[in-house]
């Protein structure tokens, strides 16, 4: 838990100058930020490598990096298209010595191998399924954070994409959900 708090401390005082996450829900770190990134490790707990896609303030991506700081050959990318938010993952994961790498660029233009592709609060799902298009070619499965609207999303999403997935409940909101996703290529249209 040192390292989390830790985190917890480095984004509150970056984020009183620089708007990271909303203000009204640090208050809320440990449920709402920490608990629910952490719940992912607990739905794929053999997976040693990530990529969060979006990292942003670094959930999902930063709280894996923590939990999996003592796993061999656990290493999670936090990708990014915003240098200043890239500047501040890029401190905490040399403060705290975690297994990641920051990379400033778009997530669908990497080619990074990883077990699994995430992310919170990027994209409506159909966006989403095209950066993690990329991922899921060259062997990773999906595993995303999304809310309430979930199951919307997944509808719209099949106008343009094929897949499998499974819906779990979200531990840290009864209205969220973890979308996980299987199998994925583009429909094709006539």
């Amino acid at each position: 838990m040192g390292e989390l708090e830790r985190f917890r401390a480095m984004l509150e005082e970056t984020n009183a100058v620089m708007n990271l996450v909303g203000p009204d829900t640090l208050p809320d770190f440990w449920l709402r930020h920490a608990w629910d990134s952490a719940q992912l490790l607990e739905v794929e707990p053999r997976a040693l490598t990530w990529a969060d896609l979006g990292a942003g303030a670094g959930f999902p991506g930063l709280v894996l990096a923590i939990l999996l700081k003592d796993r061999p050959g656990a290493h999670v990318w936090l990708i990014d298209s915003l240098g200043k938010r890239c500047r501040f993952l890029t401190k905490v994961v040399e403060t705290l010595g975690l297994p990641a790498t920051v990379v400033h660029g778009r997530a669908e233009e990497q080619k990074i191998s990883v077990e699994r592709v995430t992310a919170r609060a990027v994209a409506p799902m159909e966006r989403l399924l095209g950066y993690a298009q990329p991922y899921m070619q060259r062997g990773a499965q999906a595993v995303f954070l999304k809310g309430e609207r979930a199951e919307e999303e997944l509808r719209e999403a099949r106008k343009s994409w094929q897949f499998s997935h499974e819906l779990r409940p979200s531990q840290s909101d009864p209205r969220g959900r973890i979308v996980c996703i299987g199998s994925l290529r583009r429909v094709r249209t006539a």
